[in-house]
């Protein structure tokens, strides 16, 4: 595996810097093209972007929380394709495809998140896609385009965003419309076979009265070969739109209504195996390239269909007080066909649906005056998540007729919360500003849990003929879990550019069931020799987690903005973390695993502290010649994140053992900007570095699926027209080729000779799925 360690990657650093300022110096013998204005040359630095971060218009600089924000122009001259890319530019962030598919998110911030996206989980870090909160984490990897901005605000965001925002939350802006016919289409070619294309317009129809839509279409081959069903592995056959109106039904009352739908298709992204087979005869070793598979299952087509409307009405009573209601709707149904062992043998293969829809509704009362600013709100939100999955083990014979054994999982879990939240900021003086918040919230989880073998092969569910011959666990159960979670923080505006802050505030993530969950896997935890419905209920039920998070932070915006920076500290005591994982279970008493069991506990408290630091800056203008740009952006994060107690299921702390899952200690990004006039028109350089320290997969660490630290190197190079209506681009990614590991799967014990003991199945299950190899991109785009 190509690593590079941070020795490396400063050096590598400083070898870019050093590149593109060559660059920039051999520019000067291009002929000098005509003085921009100042007001162009404005509009290319990286300014401060406004945020709603805090439910209103505000600078970065005025907010005091940690946020990253960056504009869609930034993201498309970095190239950044979908949501996982903002990671590389955002501090203590964790944004990876899961295990499976293009569309499932892992996301982690801070140390909080969301490993194993199971059905009927919520993610420790909310995602918002124009305010409408995502519940579930399949169909969250959004491609980006037509975005106007993304937002990454990290720790607790609880009083303003709720709904399990404890790690904190990313916001996905989609442009707003236009006063005046806009069109814009875009097109792009790259490695293995890439074609994209992108079509996006807004029209005013009337003076009140505005339309939009963005069609998209991504494809490529994929970047290794099913060796057993001849399918490309890792490929993208995904499409988007959405389609959206604005109505001004008066000078102070606007309608938005909006409406998307997307469709993946790709194959399944089926897992590269780390050891060979453990069933004689062991006839597959461990393939060359780690993007290839040998995954035999395919009784299901992997496919992934989401889609959602909302209605956004904003009234402004008058010069104060403000009206919006979020009313919207989602669903998504997902089939994958997910072999565990990634091998032709039916071991351990694993075919699932899962299906959610969410309905909720949102008020806002917003307030702004001379001093004092902030809002009120209600949320309810009524969801329902279901999965159904078949785990056949076998070893021989076609997959829909084998005469092995079948343990099916139907598990549904019914969500409905409400809240009542408020957070205002009072300025105490011209300088000081006290900013207080506050959340109440109720769950109330229904969980219905149902597992059945089957003998024969596969399930109805999955085209098969297998035929049920037993229920093993059939689990109804219903919790409610209440909250109030408060937030309080001190500002202090040393010049009208820069801002000091402290703040604490608190986050909650419910409480539910595991829908995975094996009945009589429950132990007998009072000895008495039989394990009780009390016991089964504890055993199923997994209560909510908590953190308390204290911040210190300082930014700044100098040099007529030519400098903007911000640097926070933070300390979290994180609280009864919930800890999903899978174990092998003997549902038929034979001595050996045939299925597994979701076992979800809070077995774990934790302390993270951490340092962020990031910034941008123009370093030079005018340096090689009229007009040009050198600009620089970074991000640096710091973070210690331990377990304090961790108790496993003897009852014994090993929390020495564990460690916090997805959570490099070290995360930074650096990256230059030469901007210039150049043949007519403009050219852009851009090239970055993004670090990540080592991370493991799992709390338990594991040689094979433990990441390295390693560095992604990215550039890219754009031309566009004096008038910006055409504009020409060729982006590399990855351009040193770095294996990484971002997701995996572990069902063996690695023993200490060496050798593998399977704790489900035959063949052993030790998988891992990896990160983009090297790609480069052109593309051409038109806009008026």
């Amino acid at each position: 595996m190509k690593l590079c360690t941070p020795h490396t990657a400063r050096l590598a650093l400083a070898s870019v810097i050093a590149l593109t300022a060559g660059m920039a110096a051999n520019a000067q013998t291009d002929t000098v093209a005509s003085d921009m204005s100042e007001e162009a040359q404005d509009q290319r630095r990286f300014n401060t972007v406004t945020v709603t971060a805090q439910r209103r218009e505000q600078s970065l600089v005025d907010v005091p929380l940690s946020v990253s924000a960056f504009d869609g122009d930034l993201l498309a001259d970095l190239g950044v394709a979908d949501l996982t890319e903002v990671a590389k530019i955002s501090p203590n962030v964790t944004l990876e495809v899961s295990r499976g598919t293009n569309t499932t998110l892992s996301a982690f911030i801070r140390g909080v998140g969301q490993q194993d996206p199971v059905a009927g989980f919520e993610a420790g870090v909310g995602l918002y896609v124009d305010d409408v909160y995502l519940n579930r984490p399949q169909g969250a990897v959004l491609d980006v385009y037509d975005v106007e901005r993304v937002e990454v605000l990290r720790g607790p965001q609880g009083t303003l965003y709720g709904r399990n925002t404890i790690g904190g939350a990313i916001k996905y802006v989609t442009r707003g419309l236009s006063d005046e016919p806009t069109f814009e289409a875009n097109v792009k070619v790259g490695s293995y076979s890439q074609i994209d294309g992108t079509l996006t317009t807004s029209l005013p129809v009337t003076d009140s009265f505005r339309v939009g839509a963005a069609i998209a279409s991504f494809n490529r081959d994929g970047f290794g070969e099913n060796r057993i069903t001849g399918e490309e592995n890792y490929n993208k056959e995904l499409f988007g739109a959405r389609v959206s109106a604005e109505l001004d039904l008066a000078e102070n009352f606007q309608l938005r209504a909006a409406a998307d739908y997307s469709l993946d298709k790709s194959n399944a992204r089926q897992g590269h195996r780390l050891i060979p087979d453990q069933f004689p005869p062991f006839t597959y070793p461990v393939l060359g390239d780690v993007f290839d598979t040998r995954a035999g299952l395919n009784a299901v087509d992997q496919r992934v269909e989401a889609y959602g409307g909302s209605l956004v009405a904003e009234w402004d009573l008058n010069d104060n007080w403000t009206i919006k209601n979020i009313l919207a709707y989602r669903e998504d149904e997902s089939t994958s066909p997910i072999d565990f062992d990634s091998l032709p043998e039916a071991d351990v293969d694993v075919p699932a649906i899962y299906e959610n829809d969410q309905f909720s509704e949102e008020l806002q009362f917003l307030y702004s005056g001379d001093r004092l600013n902030g809002l009120i709100g209600v949320y309810y939100l009524d969801a329902n998540a279901s999965t159904v999955f078949d785990v056949l083990l076998a070893t021989t014979g076609d997959l829909l007729s084998l005469p092995g054994l079948n343990a099916q999982t139907f598990g549904d879990v019914g969500t409905e919360t409400w809240s009542i939240f408020g957070d205002f900021t009072y300025d105490l003086t011209d300088r000081w500003s006290l900013s207080l918040g506050g959340r109440y919230t109720e769950d109330t989880r229904t969980s219905l849990v149902q597992r059945r073998t089957y003998i024969g092969g596969f399930s109805e569910f999955f085209g098969g003929a297998g035929i049920p011959i037993a229920t093993t666990s059939d689990f109804e159960g219903e919790a409610t879990f209440d909250d109030f979670s408060p937030r309080v923080s001190l500002s202090y505006a040393v010049t009208p550019e820069s801002n000091l802050y402290a703040t604490y505030s608190q986050g909650f993530k419910g409480g539910s069931f595991d829908p995975r969950g094996q009945t009589t896997a429950a132990p007998d935890l009072n000895q008495d020799g039989v394990v009780s419905q009390d016991e089964i209920y504890t055993f199923m039920q997994f209560d909510p987690e908590e953190v308390d998070s204290y911040e210190v932070g300082y930014k700044a915006s100098q040099l007529d903005g030519r400098v903007n920076y911000s640097l926070a500290a933070f300390y979290s005591d994180y609280k009864d973390v919930q800890v999903p994982g899978s174990i092998g279970v003997d549902t038929d008493g034979d001595g050996v695993n045939d299925s597994f069991s979701g076992v979800t506990t809070n077995a774990g408290a934790a302390t993270i502290w951490g340092v962020e630091f990031e910034g941008t800056a123009t370093l030079a203008e005018d340096m090689a010649r009229s007009g040009d740009l050198l600009n620089l952006g970074w991000s640096v994060g710091y973070l210690d994140a331990q377990y304090d107690e961790f108790i496993d299921a003897f009852g014994n702390d090993v929390s020495d053992q564990r460690v916090i899952q997805n959570t490099p200690d070290w995360t930074a990004n650096g990256r230059i900007s030469y901007d210039t006039p150049f043949a007519g028109g403009n050219l852009l350089l851009n090239t970055q570095l993004s670090y990540r320290g080592e991370s493991s997969q799992f709390e338990v660490p594991n040689p094979f699926l433990d990441q390295e630290a390693f560095t992604l190197w990215d550039a890219s190079i754009r031309w566009e027209t004096e008038d910006g209506r055409w504009g020409f681009s060729l982006t590399g990614k990855n351009l040193t080729d770095e294996e990484y590991i971002v997701a995996g799967y572990n069902f063996v014990t690695v023993n200490p000779n060496g050798t593998f003991t399977p704790t489900l199945g035959l063949e052993g299950t030790l998988t891992a799925f990896y990160g983009d190899p090297r790609t480069v991109t052109a593309g051409i785009d038109y806009r008026f």
